[in-house]
């Protein structure tokens, strides 16, 4: 017997060898009705084993996400939150990318970037966001028109603020 009561010593338990763990099971299992719930859950248990139960798509979207949150400066964050959408709208270019989904984004930043329709309509969905979000009337700039004095989101803010994102990619991939 061990001196220190505190700390009494641990049980040592007599291994069960494989086939008494088989008996074991016989015998709770032939009591009671044997289900396809149980069928699935005898099995069922190695089935994620070393995997995340999270989909790699998902997995990839949301370390897009994270860069953007990092890296992309939004007071009002109507901006990131369109920009999560067409992350997410945009299963096809990210699952061209899997070992590199921050590619895939500079792809998507470098679309926007160069196409000005693309971006005028990125910066109409990021007004209409602004104004549900804000409970006003958002202030749509239409191409070749210079902005309302009150628009928080213009053409040329929104590429440049796009710009310096694209400039931070750069970097991270870099570093890969």
């Amino acid at each position: 017997m061990n001196s220190d009561t505190s700390n009494p010593e641990p049980r040592k338990r007599s291994p069960i060898d494989e086939e008494e763990m088989q008996q074991m099971r016989r015998d709770v299992f032939s009591r009671r009705e044997f289900t396809l719930a149980d069928v699935i859950a005898r099995e069922g248990g190695s089935f994620l084993k070393g995997e995340s139960p999270v989909p790699k798509l998902v997995q990839l979207k949301g370390e897009i996400n994270t860069f953007i949150r990092h890296n992309l400066p939004d007071v009002s964050g109507a901006l990131q939150t369109v920009l999560y959408r067409w992350v997410d709208e945009d299963t096809a270019r990210i699952s061209r990318h899997l070992d590199a989904p921050l590619q895939a984004f500079s792809g998507l930043l470098k679309s926007i970037l160069e196409n000005p329709s693309i971006l005028h309509e990125l910066v109409r969905q990021v007004d209409m966001l602004w104004g549900e979000m804000n409970d006003e009337r958002p202030h749509f700039q239409r191409p070749g028109q210079p902005p309302h004095p009150d628009d928080e989101y213009t053409h040329e803010s929104v590429y440049q603020q796009l710009v310096e994102l694209s400039d931070r990619l750069k970097c991270e991939l870099e570093k890969k």
